[in-house]
């Protein structure tokens, strides 16, 4: 298996406004370096220490997202390099992430996490309680964050049509937000068994790890 094969071969399929987020969580930094080599600059962890530990080994214009579950008082850790955080669930983990940012003199881009699945072990705020952050006065107050889109996660399943709408209920939720947010590009959806399908529903930045890594180890 080839890293850089796979890596060419998903990205001559990506759409040209579509960012692909190799997702290089419990993956040794070696393998990601052959990523790195063939091009690839953006890189998703799922957690946090994992991320810091390749970050300091690794070269320095790799961007690295946070995908995963975002525990609050570890947001100190990444707040000095992180690019994008993907899975902002509530007003508290914003204000803090506002608040380590500013510590560094940085402005960190975040995404809202939607809740679109139907599983209760996904995370994620609903469209209402994101659209209740964007237009509130707190929100307003807050300097070193900026918000660029929402995330979300399919429900684990094979049945096409559900994940369909689920994907298209995130898309509408953009749309929606987009009208007190005229700052909002981003939308965070799509893995290595859904991505294109994901792509059709309007992704404009998609997660694929074990398409290009290979299956990982737990």
């Amino acid at each position: 298996m080839s890293i850089t094969k796979n890596l060419q071969d998903i990205q001559s399929q990506l759409p040209k406004n579509v960012t692909l987020v190799a997702v290089s969580k419990t993956k040794p930094v070696s393998d990601i370096m052959q990523a790195y080599q063939s091009g690839q600059r953006i890189f998703g962890e799922n957690k946090i220490q994992d991320m810091v530990e390749k970050f300091d080994e690794m070269p320095k214009d790799i961007q690295w997202h946070m995908i995963g579950h975002v525990q609050r008082n570890k947001v100190k850790y990444m707040a000095h390099f992180v690019r994008l955080i993907h899975g902002v669930e509530n007003f508290k983990t914003l204000k803090e992430i506002d608040k380590q940012a500013a510590k560094h003199n940085r402005i960190i881009d975040c995404l809202l996490q939607i809740k679109i699945a139907s599983e209760d072990s996904k995370f994620g705020m609903t469209a209402n309680e994101a659209s209740e952050i964007l237009q509130s006065k707190e929100f307003s107050e807050l300097k070193n964050v900026n918000v660029i889109g929402v995330m979300g996660m399919a429900t684990f399943t094979d049945n096409e049509e559900q994940i369909r709408s689920e994907f298209n209920l995130l898309k509408s939720t953009f749309n929606d937000l987009k009208l007190y947010n005229q700052k909002l590009t981003t939308i965070s959806m799509g893995m290595s068994g859904d991505y294109k399908l994901a792509i059709d529903c309007g992704s404009t930045m998609v997660r694929v790890g074990s398409s290009i890594f290979g299956v990982r180890n737990q």
